[in-house]
């Protein structure tokens, strides 16, 4: 769109969600990532932070939750409103937890915003989450202290009629909003820790533009490489999971006592300082933030992109005409959720055989135990493609359709769809995991209903 406003074109790239992704699934993969050498029973908490969330009156945490497999006993909240809830989630976890409330809180930061075409939204916005757990155990950095600021002020602005942002004039943003928002929010929390400024490791500055962050920087008197790299030029303007996405980086490289100062952005500014423990150097992410900055594929047609966001209504043919008319069966999305959204199967309690989806007799040939089961998890496994196929007829948003038959580690089987992949790169045999993703948008219904789909192992 570059012919229509060449003064918004901006360098670097920005990460999209796939056709099948949305902030509730980004939030699943990050908390999945998150949960990986965690006990998950003992999380009683979920708070998710997102100004895009795909349903207004549909809790997106408990989606979340359920999509983790999580105890349904625990408390679960969403945040939104703006794009520095994402550290007010972190705040109010560690509230929670030092109050002795909750135990083990899952937070999470994840937004997919859309830009109006030609806009300076589309543009910059970019496509992310972060989770983190926040409990008393195995701590690898502590919240030391936070200062919030809040101000109805509005540079950037969606109503509730709206299907895109607006915003003011950048210079009005810049300073009116941004840098005295930001500023008084690091001098405060410097302040409520008796801390100076060359005491800090990293400093964490969102950006709403390329220049936005090096002006904060030079505000604050910043030594050089104090600044936490930003992530606007790779990743884009990630609302709420910007800031939590770059304290994610921080903490990958830090050393015991190393002092992160936290900005966040939107009607005001928070400052959140966090020291790293002792125990930060025993602590191995399963997947760090350069890790998966490096696990990308490119999307070169801007037309592609618009039908990923439902902006292009394009023909799906008769096979395609018939999945849009399917009418969601609620009752059942609530009755099997353990299997649908948690993707849960059953395990013998005899002779240990898992099978799904959940069975009362089991399938081992040698047992065939009745209502012998317990509860199985399948979304945490990996497993091998056992056979696989294309297939140019069925449709999709994303052609070729290609699904498979996964054979998970530690026994269990069951075809499902493929996505992240180039089919032309798929072998049998090869390493795949599980993610959670949107099966299909019942616009009628104004449901997202999810499932969960096959791509290559990541690592």
């Amino acid at each position: 769109m570059g012919w229509l406003d060449s003064a918004t074109n901006v360098k670097g790239e920005k990460a999209i969600c796939n056709y099948d992704e949305d902030a509730i699934t980004m939030a699943v993969t990050a908390a999945t990532n998150c949960l990986k050498n965690a006990d998950r029973e003992k999380v009683d908490g979920i708070y998710l932070a997102t100004i895009s969330s795909p349903a207004v009156e549909r809790q997106a945490a408990g989606t979340v939750g359920t999509a983790l497999d999580l105890e349904g006993n625990i408390r679960s909240a969403d945040f939104s409103g703006s794009t520095k809830v994402g550290t007010a989630a972190l705040i109010a976890a560690c509230d929670a937890v030092q109050a002795g409330s909750l135990n083990s809180i899952m937070a999470c930061a994840s937004d997919c915003r859309t830009g109006k075409p030609g806009s300076l939204d589309e543009q910059t916005y970019g496509d992310a989450a972060t989770a983190f757990l926040i409990g008393n155990d195995g701590v690898i950095a502590e919240l030391k202290g936070a200062y919030s600021v809040s101000y109805d002020f509005m540079g950037h602005w969606e109503g509730d009629t709206d299907e895109y942002g607006h915003f003011w004039e950048s210079r009005w943003i810049t300073d009116e909003g941004y840098n005295p928002h930001l500023i008084e929010a690091a001098k405060g929390a410097l302040k409520k820790c008796g801390l100076e400024i060359d005491a800090i490791s990293k400093v964490v500055i969102p950006a709403i533009n390329a220049r936005a962050a090096a002006g904060i920087a030079r505000k604050l008197k910043l030594a050089d490489g104090q600044m936490q790299t930003p992530v606007f030029d790779t990743v884009g303007d990630c609302g709420n999971a910007q800031s939590p996405l770059m304290l994610a980086a921080a903490l990958d490289e830090a050393r015991p006592g190393d002092k992160i100062l936290v900005l966040s952005y939107g009607n005001g500014a928070e400052g959140l300082i966090f020291e790293a423990t002792d125990a930060i150097t025993s602590y191995t992410p399963s997947r760090s933030v350069a890790k998966m900055l490096e696990t990308k594929r490119e999307i070169t047609n801007y037309n592609q992109y618009l039908v990923f966001r439902e902006i292009l209504p394009v023909e799906t043919g008769i096979r395609g005409e018939e999945l849009d008319a399917a009418a969601t069966q609620v009752s059942r999305l609530w009755r099997e959720r353990k299997e649908i959204t948690a993707l849960c199967g059953s395990k013998c309690k005899k002779c240990g055989t898992p099978q799904y989806p959940y069975q009362r007799v089991c399938v081992n040939p040698d047992c065939g135990a009745i209502d012998e089961m317990e509860w199985y998890r399948f979304s945490d496994k990996k497993g091998k493609l056992f056979t696989y196929t294309r297939d140019s007829l069925a449709f999709t948003y994303n052609p070729p359709q290609v699904y498979g038959v996964i054979e998970w580690e530690g026994g269990g089987k069951f075809w499902f769809d493929i996505s992240d992949c180039d089919p032309d790169n798929l072998e049998v045999g090869m390493e795949m995991e599980m993610s959670f993703r949107r099966k299909y948008h019942d616009k009628w219904r104004g449901l997202s209903v999810y499932f969960w789909k096959a791509i290559p192992a990541l690592d």
